[in-house]
């Protein structure tokens, strides 16, 4: 199975680099990018909820293959240069860059730190799973706010690379922690 997951991911960041690579994601206007990126984490929640196999896959694949993703959000450092250069506002690049650094580097922590036959405490990846989505929210919170009051000020964001943020590393990144949170509410309930 995680061959096809695999596969599957594959064939959907090709298509991620296609639109954005094109210039088809820098056509977007609001609301139309953050609609784009509801309905990708949407469509992977369903597909949680509805195909079995998919989500037997997701509740039994080593949960450090699930945090290993979060290390693209070393991306924040890339938003902090842009802040520097004058490309992206402080209220999204400064917090959600620094944000993002934090969360990536926990994660680097966990899996490092969690080698071999030793699994992160329950609490542990409890806290930074509530940290981590609090911090992707706040970012695409912050990132749509200011969108929507001044479009071009996260024109960034919808140029290539940085448009394989709304169209493929977010939605993977909020569906993870969604999985993350199902899978530890697991654990307890095995526990109990």
């Amino acid at each position: 199975m995680s061959r096809k997951v695999l596969m599957l991911c594959a064939v959907w960041l090709l298509i991620a680099v296609v639109a954005g690579a094109s210039g088809m994601v820098s056509t977007l206007v609001p609301p139309f990018p953050q609609m784009v990126l509801a309905t990708l984490v949407l469509i992977l929640i369903a597909l949680f909820l509805l195909v079995p196999i998919f989500r037997a896959w997701c509740l039994t694949v080593n949960i450090k293959v699930l945090i290993l993703f979060h290390l693209t959000r070393f991306i924040g450092v890339y938003f902090l240069v842009l802040y520097s250069q004058g490309r992206l506002p402080y209220d999204f690049a400064v917090p959600g860059g620094v944000g993002d650094i934090i969360i990536a580097l926990a994660a680097l922590a966990l899996i490092i730190f969690g080698r071999g036959r030793v699994k992160p405490g329950r609490a542990v990846l409890l806290v930074w799973n509530v940290a981590g989505l609090l911090d992707i929210l706040f970012v695409v919170f912050t990132a749509v706010s200011l969108a929507m009051t001044d479009p071009g000020s996260m024109r960034e964001l919808l140029m290539f690379p940085l448009s394989l943020l709304p169209t493929y590393i977010v939605p993977l990144i909020i569906f993870t922690h969604v999985v993350i949170f199902v899978r530890l509410y697991r654990r307890r309930q095995l526990a109990v």
